[in-house]
């Protein structure tokens, strides 16, 4: 009986492999008659990285990788697109000093400038033109109607991809630069400040003084520190010595500037003359002063600061606010701060605040700005203070820029003031 137990056992053990063995090989049989067809040999080994290539001048790569997709498919970012003989690439160790780059080469500052505490997070890409259709350019006249004193404007969009954590930058155009003759050469310097060690740079256009660009640049930084960033355009003329000459620059701090929404719209500044005087004892703070009568309000823009002499701790990264504070009679009215701004000695806020003062209150009233280091805790370190008011509590500067306030209603008026210290 046993014995025939085992016979029936083994012969079901046996046919249960041969059915797995005959599954096996019909698998492999489909596998190779029915899937060999679905791949095919790729001709060309270079491939756009990106699907969503619309530039005109990446046209030649377009043509020797195929057809291209649909529209349908394409993501609603901006089109920037990355070269692939540029991926993977170092571009901090590229060391030419002060050397004028050729047409289609990048640039990256020499090694010798000062370093920032923020040299890790941003890696800087110069990745080619950009098509002016896909923009959407402001219809205000702004190519016309330029004010008096007027050094220059510029054209720009700025958009953030926030999965890959890449800035994206567009440089379209600049208008009216002031230079002395038509045989101007300019180009722009792009940095990402607080970090001055590194930046990129556009082609030199010649001889013109409305250079138009249609350029981008690329900036990886870091989601978390995207509104302690500021870009900064500069704009230089190159002489025949290749010597740079400064005609300009704009400031576009991140925070609460970024554009929203799907368009692509380009935002114009005014350039800015450079401020050549070395910065005080105790440093300088930049702010604009503007009151509206009918509605009673006094607006305070808090842009800027340079020269500040902060403490250095070992472990602790420099944090710098302004607290600003509403005086009537010098009895405390009101205050409001700033955000903290890390890691540099000039930090930029272009921070808005309004205060409630009737007309009467005028003559009596005054502002107080405090520049305040964060220190361990919640202690906080006095770096400087300025006062600007009217004939009771201020003169010079301060007293020249509230009454100028006084005398262009409604409109902002900016000015450089020396901070002072506490005992002051």
């Amino acid at each position: 009986m046993s014995e025939q137990m085992v016979a029936v056992a083994g012969g079901v053990i046996g046919g249960a492999l041969f059915l797995i063995f005959i599954g096996i090989a019909i698998y492999l049989l489909w596998k190779t008659l029915c899937l060999s067809p679905a791949y095919e040999e790729l001709f060309n080994s270079v491939t756009p990285r990106h699907s969503d290539a619309t530039i005109n001048d990446l046209t030649s790569i377009q043509q020797t990788s195929g057809p291209h997709p649909n529209n349908s498919s394409r993501t609603k970012s901006v089109p920037f697109i990355i070269p692939p003989k540029f991926l993977g690439q170092n571009w901090v160790d590229v060391k030419n000093g002060e050397r004028i780059q050729e047409d289609c080469e990048p640039y990256v500052a020499p090694e010798f400038l000062p370093r920032s505490s923020f040299y890790s997070l941003a890696g800087s890409f110069a990745v080619g033109s950009i098509n002016p259709d896909l923009y959407k350019f402001p219809e205000d006249g702004s190519e016309a109607d330029f004010p008096e004193g007027n050094i220059g404007r510029l054209w720009f969009a700025v958009e953030y991809e926030q999965e890959a954590e890449r800035l994206l930058v567009a440089l379209v155009k600049a208008r009216n630069l002031c230079f002395p003759s038509e045989s101007c050469n300019p180009f722009v310097k792009i940095f990402l400040l607080p970090d001055e060690r590194r930046y990129l740079q556009s082609k030199i256009k010649r001889k013109t003084l409305n250079p138009q660009f249609d350029e981008h640049f690329l900036f990886q930084v870091s989601s978390k520190t995207l509104n302690q960033r500021t870009l900064k355009f500069s704009v230089y003329h190159v002489d025949k010595l290749k010597k740079h000459h400064l005609l300009g620059q704009v400031l576009f701090p991140l925070k609460n500037e970024m554009p929203t929404g799907e368009s692509k719209v380009v935002i114009w500044r005014d350039l800015e003359a450079e401020n050549l005087e070395p910065p005080s004892e105790y440093g300088d703070v930049q702010f604009s002063l503007s009151y509206n009568d009918y509605l009673g309000r006094l607006t305070v823009v808090v842009l800027r600061a340079k020269g500040l002499q902060v403490h250095e701790d070992r472990g602790m990264v420099c944090s710098v606010y302004v607290k600003v504070s509403l005086m009537n009679h010098n009895k405390f009215i009101k205050c409001k701060k700033t955000a903290a701004v890390l890691g540099t000695t000039s930090p930029v806020y272009n921070e808005t605040f309004s205060f409630k003062v009737d007309q009467a209150e005028l003559d009596t009233a005054s502002l107080s700005l405090l520049l305040l280091q964060n220190m361990e805790g919640d202690k906080s370190h006095l770096l400087g203070r300025v006062v600007v008011g009217p004939f009771m509590y201020t003169r010079g500067r301060e007293l020249e820029h509230w009454n100028e306030m006084l005398n262009k209603p409604k409109e902002l008026v900016k000015r450089w003031h020396v901070l002072s210290s506490s005992s002051t």
